[in-house]
């Protein structure tokens, strides 16, 4: 029988293996993605190309609302929102998406499960999803290492738009966390979908429907306070908004601080029911695994 202290030693034996594991996944990752990714910053530039034909429709909706009420475009207002803060709005959702997008994630783990390449998982030390969530934060710090300046270059070039000014530290602080946040429960959602591959082994077509919705509910159209009050108050019971919308309304004041604490916690519980949901969806698919494939 193991006394106490060599008990406590072997756990902290095996947490530094953990770690040392963990770190070496990380740094390996990161390093493939700036080897092989030399396109970050021209298609970082090239993802901003679409929001300018968004400024130009809005630009012709609060024209012609303002024509109609006999106003200033200045002054016409569409919801809480000028036509200023819609233009920043794009620009925020921007970095929004670029954090909570997982492009191939849940595809992948399905075409893991069909093609058996989970098998690997199953008798190596290394846990699936603590694999894929750290290649995909070394693909985050990857992308952004390299896309900063771009990213750096458009937002001065339309700091007019910024008309609200530069939010305070609390609130740049609950920016930073819903973007984290954000980033968590893209990964696990869209993770959770790929663990249905155990089951029936195609998710394209559920995957094709969960983006379809993601698009329009997360406030990457539009925001959602354009919304009717009875669909928007559903909306907002729903964690898509936490992907695009939550991060720039929070940017440019549209939430109030005082409400800042109660709506992250409610991210937070967000963030953690999509963990248990993919955790649990892992451990029953793996006792129901057949190893199909080579």
């Amino acid at each position: 029988m193991l006394s106490p202290e060599t008990t406590t030693q072997t756990t902290s034996q095996r947490l530094r293996w953990k770690l040392s594991l963990w770190r070496a996944i990380l740094s390996t990752a990161l390093g493939e993605r700036l080897v092989y990714r030399g396109d970050f910053a021209l298609g970082t530039l090239m993802r901003f190309l679409p929001i300018i034909t968004q400024i130009f429709l809005w630009y012709a909706i609060f024209d012609s609302i303002e024509a109609t009420q006999g106003g200033s475009l200045k002054n016409t207002e569409i919801r809480g929102f000028h036509f200023t803060d819609m233009v920043a709005y794009y620009l925020l959702t921007m970095i929004a998406r670029a954090f909570s997008s997982m492009p191939g994630l849940a595809s992948g783990i399905a075409r893991e499960i069909r093609d058996g390449e989970i098998k690997r998982y199953l008798i190596q030390p290394i846990d699936l999803i603590s694999f894929l969530l750290l290649t995909r934060i070394a693909h985050k710090m990857a992308y952004y290492a390299v896309a900063i300046l771009p990213f750096a270059l458009v937002f001065f070039l339309c700091r007019d738009y910024f008309t609200s000014g530069w939010p305070s530290w609390p609130v740049l602080a609950a920016f930073a966390g819903s973007l984290i946040m954000g980033f968590m429960i893209g990964f696990f959602l869209e993770a959770a979908i790929g663990m249905i591959g155990f089951w029936f082994l195609e998710v394209s077509s559920l995957l094709f429907v969960y983006m379809l919705f993601s698009f329009f509910l997360s406030g990457h159209m539009f925001p959602l306070t354009m919304l009717p009050d009875n669909v928007a108050t559903f909306v907002n019971l729903l964690p898509f908004k936490y992907l695009a919308y939550f991060p720039a309304a929070i940017f440019l004041g549209k939430i109030p601080e005082e409400d800042l604490p109660l709506e992250l916690a409610i991210e937070a519980c967000w963030l953690t029911f999509f963990i248990v949901v993919c955790r649990i969806a892992y451990a029953r698919g793996v006792r129901r695994y057949s190893g199909f494939g080579g």
